[in-house]
Formats: structure tokens, sequence, C-alpha cells
């Protein structure tokens, strides 16, 4: 996995964890789902790196 992309994985699930404590905090479920999307998009941009690192090998 490319450092660069490893860092913004990280950060979109972090971001979006915060996102989602926050929505649930103040009892606003748009932030929640918000917070819940951006986490699985870190999950899936980490999931697209390991497919391609599995290929470079």
């Amino acid at each position: 996995m490319s450092g660069e992309n490893k860092i913004k994985a990280a950060a979109e699930k972090i971001a979006g964890k915060a996102k989602e404590v926050v929505g649930e905090v103040t009892d606003n479920d748009r932030l929640v789902a918000e917070g819940k999307a951006e986490q699985a998009k870190g999950d899936v941009r980490n999931a697209a790196e390991d497919v391609k690192d599995a290929f470079k090998k």
C-alpha cells in the first residue's frame, strides 16, 4: 500500500469516527450516517490497495 493512500484511508476513518461520535452526542442522524459513510470509504480504500499489493507480488 502506498504511504499516501494509507494516510488518506486512516484520515477518512478517523474523521468519520469523529463525525459519528459528534452525531451521536448531538442526536444528529445525518452526521452519524456521514461518519459511517466516511469510515466505509476508508475501508474500501484500504481494500483496494491490498488488492493492488497482492497483484504486485
